[in-house]
């Protein structure tokens, strides 16, 4: 039966493929994709850990005590039985060669499917097998469990939350289904196996959001009752741009979505004959738009997007994951220097660890620790309040800085003491390098303006930086008191209100006036409804995710900046902004 579940519309497009479940549950496993030239040995290891199960519950049959109740033994029966069942062994091995599923996944996948069937019994008895049915999966998974993968996930599975690592998945589209994912998660997206996913949870600028964008792959957030609702295998189709998901389509929906998904390539491909175009506006305004990565390997997209640099470099990304062992200097120099290559000799503007809040570290931070993790110990006040990995960090990216353009941002600043405090650890850092004798090069220092402080004194941070960096996210955040990541107050979230704009617009124009360099770096820079909005107020300078510069630069090229400042200033002093920005 068809029917539309409703979310968030976060990251545009179509996406048809098969549904793969993957709800939090008591049996969380890890979940990744094997290499074809895995398949009989992962094969071969469900089936190790099946009959370990049938050699046990015998022995616990031999050795049953005769005075023990007969239900015992035919319990153990049943078990015995459902574990010598050949279709359950033949599915687990359709699920495994076909999608190329881990063991422990197509163990899992089968039991949905086959507990569904047992709900849909309409005698109790066979209702209450299921318990039986899921007693015997689970000790088929702590024999799992005990035995070595094949192959390893590139990382450790965060706590209460899946782990995909998505190598050699089968050709079919898929459509990834869960609660909730984290950026660790998200990053794992990178090789395009999933078509698009769909989250319970999330709102339009929460991590998961911001990533899907990166990967320019259609997602719904928020969809509370996707979980429940969406069934494993089920054909699915998410519209990115209006935040719907159809569930079990009729053929004559399907082909109408598959004529908008042709659309949507079409148009694509028209953007991608702009990547080498000038960035000007129609009154000849140069205009830099710049790249957001995560990783290293990021330089490359960003590129092929035709970004004149990196604007953000997310470095926090390098810490996730890591199950609370932290990078060190090497690895971290590394790192830089190869998003620097990446970027051919263009700049790459790297932001100091920003932890907290939707982005915590695994186990270094405990996920009761705060009352209230925006507000608490993140970013920059991290940072200062452990003095010896801030400075690891800051010596490996002036290291970095002797191969390359690196301009140093630091997050979430809002006191001055604050900023004597990071510029101090700067030259610290500077000095321990000295001493060791290794070489380091110059970087331009920037701060974020992130926080409504922030913004309120930004001539205080203009005499102490090169540049500013406008984060929109978290300014819209703070400035409304709403949680981007909680999508019931998502509908509160509204970067057109004319708090958020009068502070952007106030940061923009005390920089150009002081001739410092300001960019916008948050979502905002990347929405191209708000595109003409920013040029008026006087940016010339947008970071963005490399899948969003193309649809931006078009809106640039259309654009007449001088012509736009008094209806930009129309907008900020008008109660209603988004009236005028419709006009």
């Amino acid at each position: 039966m068809t029917f539309a579940i409703h979310g968030l519309a976060v990251s545009r497009g179509i996406a048809i493929g098969r549904a793969v479940v993957v709800a939090s549950s008591r049996m969380e496993v890890v979940h990744y994709f094997i290499r074809p030239d895995q398949v009989e040995a992962e094969i071969a290891r469900a089936r190790n850990a099946r009959n370990a199960v049938i050699d046990e519950l015998r022995r616990l049959q031999e050795e049953m005590p005769k005075d023990a109740p007969g239900e015992l033994d035919a319990l153990l029966d049943v078990h015995l039985m459902l574990l010598q069942d050949q279709a359950l062994a033949e599915a687990i091995r359709n699920w495994i060669s076909e999608r190329l599923y881990n063991a422990e996944w197509a163990l899992t996948t089968q039991l949905e499917i086959i507990s569904r069937q047992f709900d849909e019994m309409d005698d109790e008895y066979l209702r209450e097998r299921k318990a039986d049915l899921e007693q015997v999966v689970e000790r088929i998974l702590r024999h799992m469990k005990g035995a070595a993968s094949p192959i390893s996930p590139p990382m450790a599975p965060a706590e209460g939350g899946p782990q995909l690592a998505l190598e050699g998945a089968s050709e079919t589209p898929l459509v990834l289904v869960a609660q909730d994912l984290s950026p660790a998660d998200m990053l794992q997206f990178k090789s395009k196996v999933f078509a698009g996913f769909i989250t319970a949870v999330g709102g339009k600028t929460s991590h998961t959001a911001i990533v899907a964008r990166s990967m320019d792959i259609p997602a719904v957030v928020g969809a509370r009752a996707a979980s429940q609702l969406i069934r494993q295998d089920d054909w699915l189709i998410i519209d990115g741009n209006e935040g719907v998901v159809i569930v079990d389509p009729t053929p004559m929906i399907l082909a109408e979505y598959g004529f908008r998904q042709r659309q949507n390539e079409l148009e694509r491909e028209r953007l991608a004959r702009l990547r080498f175009t000038p960035s000007l506006t129609m009154d000849g305004q140069k205009v830099e738009l710049l790249a957001n990565i995560e990783q290293p390997s990021d330089g490359a997209a960003a590129v092929r997007a035709g970004a004149v640099g990196v604007g953000l470099f997310r470095s926090e990304f390098l810490f996730m994951g890591r199950s609370g062992n932290l990078p060190g200097e090497e690895e971290q120099y590394r790192a830089y220097r190869e998003a620097l290559n990446g970027m051919q000799g263009m700049p790459v503007t790297i932001r100091t660890l920003d932890v907290g809040a939707d982005k915590p570290l695994d186990k270094a931070q405990p996920k009761d620790y705060y009352l209230n993790p925006a507000l608490g110990l993140r970013a920059i006040r991290w940072s200062l309040a452990d003095t010896a990995m801030f400075r690891t960090q800051l010596r490996a990216i002036l290291r970095a800085a002797a191969h390359g353009q690196v301009k140093l941002l630091f997050p979430m600043l809002a006191h001055r003491s604050e900023i004597e405090q990071t510029l101090a650890q700067l030259r610290q850092a500077q000095s321990e390098l000295d001493v060791r004798g290794v070489a380091y090069g110059q970087v331009k220092l920037g701060a974020m303006i992130e926080i409504p402080a922030a913004a309120l004194m930004v001539r205080t941070f203009l005499r102490y930086f090169d540049f500013l960096s406008i984060g929109t996210n978290d300014l819209i955040q703070y400035t409304l008191a709403i949680d981007r990541a909680d999508e019931s107050v998502a509908h509160l979230y509204d970067p057109m209100h004319p708090a958020v704009l009068r502070l952007v617009a106030e940061v923009i124009a005390a920089a150009n006036e002081a001739g410092k360099e300001i960019s916008v770096c948050g979502e905002m820079a990347g929405d191209v409804s708000m595109t003409r909005l920013l040029l008026g107020l006087g940016l010339r300078s947008f970071s963005m995710h490399p899948a969003q510069i193309l649809a931006v630069k078009q809106e640039i090229l259309r654009a007449d900046a001088s012509k736009l400042e008094p209806w930009a200033q129309d907008v900020v002093n008008s109660d209603s902004p988004a009236e005028l920005l419709a006009h």
